[in-house]
């Protein structure tokens, strides 16, 4: 049984960090342990929420509490995404420093949450500092996109040998496993999104067309399946090959919804059995 220990946030309406996250793992059959950084009625996206920020001491007492259990020893990889304050990353790399000395064998899988090309950065200016000085050279395993990439990375990559070197670039930070999840090289064909992944010196590539729809916690998803096929099966072909298959079939069911937020229980039988329709090539 894998089991991962997921850091993160939560909201009672819709579908982002641990909200999104937790359920997509458990219908892959793994045990998830969640720890929410805050408890919000709702994503910031809607301008105005309501619930607390948790106090990074209180996250690092529920911690506490697992290891008391005799939890450590049981997580296979600890996993997080955004990070409100530079207090909680803090009590994140401690959490992750705790399981492995009990489960030496253990991963950290970060999700460095930033901003995109579209966007620009819409965290704290001390986030992604944090981020790239702190946080990315513990972690074994980070999901960004493209444009997170080039900032960990001191790069601005857009062709795919550039995506390719940032991500040599971002080794030698400290990840030995990074999924890039979106590669805006200006070469694709129009219409298409790709994602890459790479272990080592070994790199896998997927295509697939774009859907016209911002989904906020389609990341976090990514992240975690990503993560958990990876925890599994250590075949990057094939954990990328079943995320985005899977990432992609809950996409179209939103889209076709007209919801705003991710139907993330409509979709959960792409979880555990994605319909592996896309093909994923070799690119090194």
């Amino acid at each position: 049984m894998t089991t991962i220990l997921s850091i993160q946030s939560h909201v009672a309406y819709g579908h982002v960090g641990n909200s999104a996250s937790v359920f997509p793992m458990q219908r892959l059959g793994v045990e998830v342990w969640p720890v929410h950084t805050v408890n919000f009625s709702n994503h910031t996206g809607y301008g105005a929420w309501r619930g607390p920020l948790m106090d990074p001491a209180q996250v690092a007492d529920i911690v506490t509490g697992i290891g008391e259990r005799g939890g450590f020893g049981q997580i296979d990889a600890v996993l997080s995404g955004y990070q409100g304050g530079e207090g909680i990353g803090a009590t994140i790399l401690e959490a992750v420093a705790k399981v492995k000395e009990a489960h030496p064998e253990a991963i950290y899988a970060c999700d460095p949450v930033m901003g995109s090309e579209a966007t620009g950065c819409f965290v704290h200016e001390s986030i992604p500092v944090l981020l790239r000085e702190q946080v990315a050279p513990r972690a074994d395993l980070i999901t960004p996109n493209q444009f997170e990439l080039g900032y960990l990375t001191g790069t601005e990559p857009h062709s795919l040998e550039e995506t390719l070197a940032s991500v040599d670039r971002a080794r030698e930070i400290g990840p030995s496993t990074i999924l890039v999840t979106s590669v805006l090289r200006p070469d694709r064909p129009e219409g298409t999104s790709e994602m890459l992944a790479c272990h080592e010196d070994e790199a896998w590539i997927v295509r697939t067309p774009h859907l016209p729809l911002k989904a906020n916690g389609s990341g976090d998803v990514t992240a975690a399946l990503f993560t958990s096929h990876w925890v599994r099966t250590r075949s990057l072909p094939e954990s990328l090959g079943r995320t985005v298959s899977s990432v992609f079939d809950l996409l179209q069911t939103t889209l076709d919804s007209g919801e705003r937020e991710l139907q993330l229980v409509q979709a959960q039988e792409v979880y555990a059995n994605p319909r592996m329709q896309f093909e994923v090539s070799r690119v090194r």
